[in-house]
C-alpha cells in the first residue's frame, strides 16, 4: 500500500474540529453545571466557546459544500441504520463525562485528558458524523455500501450518508454533499 493510500478520509483538521463538535452538548451541560473552584463566568464562557465554535465549523462545512457545488451521485447497494451509534454516544460518552464530579484542578485536568482521548478516537475512527446537530435537524445516519459494479473500491469501501430518509433502496442514487471523502449529507430534503 502506498503512502497516498493511507487515510482516504481527507480533511484531517476539519474532521478533528467536527469530532470536537460532537461533544458540544457536553460542553453546554458543563456550563450549566459549573464547578466551584472556577468563577462561573470564565468556566461557562470556555464551555460555551467549545460548544459553539466547532458547531459553527460544521455549519460552515455544509454551506461551503453547497456553495462549491461539491455534490456527488452516490449509488446505493445496501444501507444500514447507524442510530445505535448515536445511543452509544449519548449514554456511554456524554452521560459519564457529565456525571463526573469535578472538585479541584486535578479532577478537571483528568477529565480534560479523558475527553481529549475520546475526541481523538472519534477523529481517528471517523466517527465525527455522530453529532447532536444532525439529530436536532431530523437527520438519520446510514452506512451505505455501493453496488459492486458501481464501487471503485469494490467490496472495500462504504460511506456514511446523513439523510432525513428512513431507508434507502438498492440501485437508488442519492445526491450527497461531501463533508469528507466518506461522509455525505443528502442534498435534498425529501423523505
Amino acid at each position: 500500500m502506498s503512502s497516498s493510500q493511507g487515510n482516504q478520509e481527507g480533511l484531517d483538521a476539519l474532521r478533528f474540529i467536527l469530532a470536537l463538535s460532537s461533544f458540544s452538548p457536553l460542553f453546554v451541560l458543563w456550563a450549566a453545571k459549573g464547578v466551584v473552584f472556577i468563577p462561573g463566568f470564565y468556566f461557562e464562557s470556555v464551555c460555551l466557546i467549545f460548544a459553539i465554535v466547532p458547531s459553527l465549523f460544521l455549519i460552515w462545512r455544509e454551506k461551503t459544500a453547497k456553495k462549491e457545488n461539491d455534490i456527488h451521485p452516490l449509488p446505493v447497494g445496501e444501507a444500514e441504520n447507524q442510530s445505535g451509534y448515536f445511543l452509544v454516544y449519548l449514554f456511554a460518552m456524554l452521560l459519564p463525562f457529565y456525571s463526573q464530579n469535578v472538585e479541584c484542578w486535578r479532577d478537571l485536568f483528568a477529565l480534560t485528558l479523558a475527553l481529549a482521548f475520546v475526541v481523538l478516537l472519534f477523529w481517528h475512527l471517523n466517527l465525527y458524523y455522530i453529532n447532536a446537530w444532525f439529530a436536532i435537524r431530523g437527520y438519520r445516519i446510514l452506512k451505505v455500501y455501493p453496488p459492486p459494479q458501481q464501487n471503485p473500491h469494490t467490496n472495500r469501501s462504504s460511506f456514511i450518508l446523513i439523510t432525513r430518509r428512513t431507508e434507502l433502496f438498492p440501485e437508488q442514487v442519492i445526491d450527497g454533499l461531501r463533508f469528507s471523502n466518506t461522509v455525505y449529507i443528502e442534498e435534498s430534503n425529501e423523505n
